[in-house]
């Protein structure tokens, strides 16, 4: 009987991958075919599925059978010369069973050929599968991916006051920046140390070399002088210099007798570096009580001059500049730059596992802050929305020929047959109630039209 057949529910497709083995390119087809497996077999859903699909196969046919037994019954019935009432149930039943057949060759049509016949504009879904495919992208991408409807459903929604209103819950913050000292810590694991620093490093060392650092050198030393600001360095340099010279009293007439010519006599040298140890003594001592003392004013007028030259003068700008070539290619200074690293990630790596520090604590209160802004005030409100439409839209337009061919691309690798009963056991079982309402309706139909005829001709 037509119909009631049921395809054989299988948790592989067909044989379109296996039947490569052992051909050309048959490991890339054994691979396409395992992820084919892997993404549609059927799953103990699809069996229940596929389960009622035949029930209610069984259940059509069994009203095509009924009618075709009544329209039997009645016919005999009339030859017997039952009375007019047979004639109607005649009717009814024979329409029965036409509309009963008709739905069942629609609904068979869909999914293969009826009773296996190649019946032009039958076997539907296998044999136009990737058609439906490219129709369906091309319907998504015209409905749901365009810029007008992408920005009036995020325009609806909300985004920003709703995202606000939930970011401002202090347990939200707190999940929130979980989630980002846990993905911080993951990002810094994951990154080699010895990339990262030659990375930095080399992005210091050009951007040091590509930046003169004379003129800046020389407003920052001009605004400190201006500003006295080096006045505790030369107090703190003084006062080490006066301890200095009181605890190396003998490195300082060491010193000078050292240099003094081989034909002094030794009490002349001792002599003179006495004198010199005293007036050095002297000198720094009464420095580092007068803050008014000559040394500090031409000090300070040396600096002021020195700091014009770093700004004005050409010599002394390119002489900097070559200073800074040659301690940048120092192998020591390389080795800090690049030791830098270590120490930054170790120390954002611990304040980001620990639940109590300030970059914590800081990010959290942020988050509260703009929670509380993005629910209550509208222009964040919408520039947030605005950020966002901006961001979908240009997705969207940008890659929607990529979106909609994934869905063009995967319903082409789909298995014709497996496909087809995939399908069928999803929306299988609502089919079939187009044959039962076809077989109802065709009977009140042919009910209808016999008794009208009936009427009309007696």
């Amino acid at each position: 009987m037509p119909g009631t057949g049921a395809p054989g529910v299988t948790g592989a497709p067909g044989g379109g991958a296996s039947g490569a083995a052992g051909a050309s390119g048959a490991a890339g087809a054994a691979a396409r075919g395992a992820s084919y497996r892997t993404m549609t077999a059927f799953t103990p859903a699809d069996e229940e599925r596929q389960a009622g699909v035949r029930r209610m196969k069984l259940t059509a046919t069994a009203m095509l059978l009924f009618v075709a037994v009544v329209y039997a019954l009645a016919e005999l019935a009339a030859h017997e010369g039952a009375g007019a009432w047979a004639g109607y149930v005649a009717a009814a039943a024979e329409a029965g069973m036409v509309g009963a057949l008709a739905d069942w060759f629609a609904v068979t049509a869909l999914f293969r050929h009826p009773l296996g016949l190649p019946i032009p504009h039958t076997a539907i879904i296998p044999t136009k599968k990737d058609q439906l495919g490219i129709s369906l992208g091309e319907f998504v991408g015209e409905n749901f991916l365009s810029e007008d409807v992408v920005r009036q459903r995020l325009r609806s929604v909300g985004i920003g006051s709703r995202l606000g209103a939930w970011l401002a819950e202090p347990e939200h913050a707190d999940r929130v920046t979980a989630e980002l000292a846990t993905a911080l810590r993951g990002a810094l694991t994951v990154l080699r140390d010895s990339d990262v620093q030659a990375v930095v490093g080399e992005a210091i060392t050009r951007r040091a070399e590509a930046q003169e650092i004379a003129p800046g050198i020389g407003k920052m030393l001009d605004k400190v002088v201006a500003d006295g600001g080096h006045r505790r360095v030369v107090d703190l340099v003084v006062a080490r210099a006066h301890d200095w010279l009181v605890l190396h009293r003998g490195d300082v007439m060491v010193a000078v007798e050292g240099g003094a010519p081989g034909w002094t006599p030794r009490f002349v040298d001792r002599k003179v570096g006495d004198r010199v140890y005293r007036e050095l003594l002297r000198f720094v001592t009464e420095m580092r009580d007068m803050p008014s003392h000559p040394a500090r004013g031409a000090l300070d007028r040396f600096l002021t001059d020195f700091a014009s030259d770093l700004q004005s003068d050409t010599d002394t700008r390119a002489r900097v500049e070559r200073l800074k070539g040659e301690v940048l290619g120092r192998g020591e200074v390389q080795d800090l730059i690049a030791s830098a690293w270590t120490a930054v990630r170790s120390m954002i790596v611990a304040a980001a596992e620990d639940e109590r520090s300030e970059l914590r604590q800081r990010v959290r209160a942020a988050l509260l802050s703009l929670g509380a802004r993005m629910a209550t005030e509208p222009k964040v409100q919408e520039k947030v929305d605005s950020w966002l439409e901006g961001a979908a839209v240009h997705v969207v337009t940008t890659y929607r020929k990529e979106i909609t061919s994934l869905i063009t691309d995967t319903v082409a690798s789909w298995d014709a047959e497996h496909t087809t009963r995939k399908i069928e056991a999803h929306i299988g079982r609502d089919l079939q109630f187009i044959r039962i309402n076809g077989t109802v309706v065709g009977s009140l139909a042919g009910l209808l039209i016999y008794s009208v005829s009936r009427g009309l001709g007696g």
